[in-house]
């Protein structure tokens, strides 16, 4: 073992207790943070919350409702505004928790796996930001669209009630309900969007090879529609269908992330005359074959 080597070894080894004193002062550091920024969040609850509703009022607006939610309970409003709060808060102490978790985890890392992991730690964010815009701008109009559909009766076509009638349905919708369904499918979408960060750095680690990923290719698919039949609240089968289509293009744009990585570091190795021109380390996979 080379000498540099031992030397990033007995770095990387402290003892246990130092270990866990390292990780109570980061998880202090992160709940501080999050702490602070949820509280920064409250006095602005409302206007996050109408930013929020936008999607509904849009689709409310277009059945020619007016776009009103209510309270099922006296202290559902306080609730509300906290789990906005707590939300937004995430949100903004998120680099913060994020950098922690770096400084807590880079010391018993190799110069190559830090290297490995530094770039994702930044790119994880900026896919769930991606991911969540998508669910927001896309998804949940169609899916608002879709669920108001199904709202029948006199009231809403125009027509004046009548004794005897059939019963109308007509949406009066909780507003804490409303925000648990629109946070589900922007945190649903955001965490989806992961999918090449994570198999990407998983790749770069040598925990998986792109000839494995696209050996199972036929198990991703049927697992990805798994996925978007429980990410998606609802039945709404446009929703599902629609992030079927953008998740199964991220497998295969993480196929490509690793291959690319992979073909980098055989280049390497052949320039220093550690392979062949004909071998390889990772093996081929069928879209090579």
């Amino acid at each position: 073992m080379r000498a540099d080597t031992l030397d990033e070894v007995e770095a990387s080894s402290a003892p246990l207790i130092e270990h866990l004193a390292e990780l109570r002062n980061r998880i202090i550091w992160s709940l501080v943070a999050f702490t602070v920024a949820m509280l920064a969040c409250f006095p602005l609850w409302r206007p996050i919350y109408d930013f929020l509703s936008v999607p509904l009022c849009t689709a409310l607006n277009a059945e020619g409702q007016a776009c009103q939610l209510v309270f099922l309970s006296v202290q559902e409003g306080f609730f509300l505004a906290l789990s906005i709060s707590m939300v937004g808060g995430l949100v903004l102490s998120f680099p913060i928790i994020s950098y922690q978790l770096w400084r807590f985890v880079a010391p018993g890392l190799y110069k190559n796996e830090k290297q490995a992991f530094l770039p994702f730690l930044v790119a994880s964010p900026v896919m769930f930001i991606l991911g969540g815009a998508f669910a927001y701008y896309v998804i949940t109009p169609m899916a608002f669209s879709f669920f108001l559909s199904f709202q029948t009766g006199g009231i809403l076509e125009g027509q004046a009630p009548t004794q005897g009638g059939a019963a109308s349905m007509v949406f009066q919708g909780s507003a804490k309900a409303y925000l648990s369904l629109t946070m589900a499918f922007i945190v649903s979408f955001g965490l989806c969007f992961q999918l090449p960060v994570l198999l990407t750095l998983l790749g770069r680690v040598g925990i998986v090879t792109s000839a494995g990923l696209a050996s199972v290719r036929k198990y991703a698919l049927v697992g990805i529609l798994i996925l978007a039949a429980i990410a998606t609240p609802g039945p709404d089968v446009t929703s599902q269908v629609i992030l079927f289509a953008v998740v199964y293009p991220l497998y295969e744009i993480s196929i490509w992330l690793v291959r690319r990585h992979e073909r980098n570091v055989e280049a390497r190795m052949r320039a220093e005359g550690i392979l062949g021109a004909d071998e390889s380390i990772y093996g081929r996979d069928e879209s090579e074959t």
